[in-house]
């Protein structure tokens, strides 16, 4: 019989070495169990064993999180969720908590912030005219220059800031305008670049790269050879968006956002563009289709045969 300590250790040992989880992952997993181990630890005065947590003792433990998001939440407990699972699969557990519980949340959808065209030429234009002022061999034309690049690859691709940054060399064929991408889940995907001046630019961009930078793997990197950081990134758009003067919050995920928003509202099908950004269901493209029921709202109140009727009879 593991103890409460015994039994989370054996489950994030399993996750790390035997599913592989992503680092990001196992963070969150044992911010979770601490949270949860130490709970369990201020309603017990002895040591506890992993079979001494039934169902009342979880209810307690959501109860005790009622403040925090709806989405936080969720993670917390498909997190216990899954350690339970693990421990019922291993047999250190007879009756698994959760077979007898009910947890239903509900989470508010909050459509994600988008760019118009005219917003996302302006931050380009602003990157693009910055490089024209820099000497070509400086190291200030090569960081603008790859400010550029990478603006253009997440709105060329909606591809996200993790995924740009982890980028090697290898993954962009510039011959067949083609970039592999290492998605969430360690789901693999390519994503097409058929822009003429996207293409141009990667080109330009990785003329730039020396040998010394390129024995490094990555195809986007800082002043000291090594991988470009996701904080750069957001920085940079961060800056960029301020000169732009653009009064709402641009984040990388916003190219992500708004270039999905733009192909849906192209006709483009869902299923292509769930491909493309790499989700793994449908339900989460769907987000977009909300945004473009926003879109058909404004174009309505705007354009309805109504109003026009009621123009030409005012004019009348």
């Amino acid at each position: 019989m593991k103890t409460s300590k015994e039994a989370y250790d054996a489950f994030i040992f399993h996750c790390k070495y035997e599913k592989k989880l992503s680092s990001k992952t196992i963070k969150a997993y044992e911010t979770d169990c601490i949270q949860f181990k130490s709970f369990v630890k201020s309603k017990f005065k002895h040591e506890t064993f992993i079979t001494d947590i039934n169902k009342d003792i979880l209810k307690l433990f959501f109860y005790h999180l009622k403040e925090l998001k709806p989405k936080t939440l969720k993670r917390k407990i498909a997190t216990l969720k899954a350690m339970f699972n693990f421990l019922e699969y291993e047999d250190e557990i007879l009756i698994n908590p959760f077979r007898k519980m009910k947890v239903n949340i509900k989470e508010c959808i909050v459509l994600p912030s988008v760019m118009s065209l005219l917003e996302v030429e302006k931050v380009l234009l602003i990157a693009s005219n910055e490089i024209t002022l820099c000497k070509p061999k400086t190291y200030t034309y090569f960081e603008k220059l790859r400010h550029l690049t990478v603006l253009e690859l997440l709105f060329a691709t909606g591809t996200r800031v993790s995924e740009i940054c982890n980028l090697k060399i290898e993954d962009v064929d510039l011959v067949t305008g083609t970039i592999r991408i290492m998605g969430k889940g360690s789901r693999q995907r390519i994503v097409q670049v058929c822009h003429p001046d996207v293409l141009e630019i990667l080109k330009l961009y990785r003329s730039r790269l020396s040998k010394k930078l390129i024995k490094k793997g990555y195809f986007f990197v800082n002043r000291l050879g090594t991988r470009l950081s996701e904080q750069s990134i957001r920085i940079m758009i961060k800056n960029y968006s301020s000169k732009a003067k653009i009064n709402k919050k641009i984040t990388p995920h916003t190219f992500r956002h708004s270039f999905a928003t733009l192909m849906l509202e192209q006709n483009v099908d869902i299923k292509y563009i769930q491909v493309i950004l790499g989700h793994s269901s449908i339900s989460t493209t769907q987000i977009y289709t909300h945004i473009n029921n926003r879109k058909q709202r404004e174009i309505l109140a705007l354009n309805h045969p109504r109003i026009l009727i009621n123009s030409v009879l005012n004019k009348g």
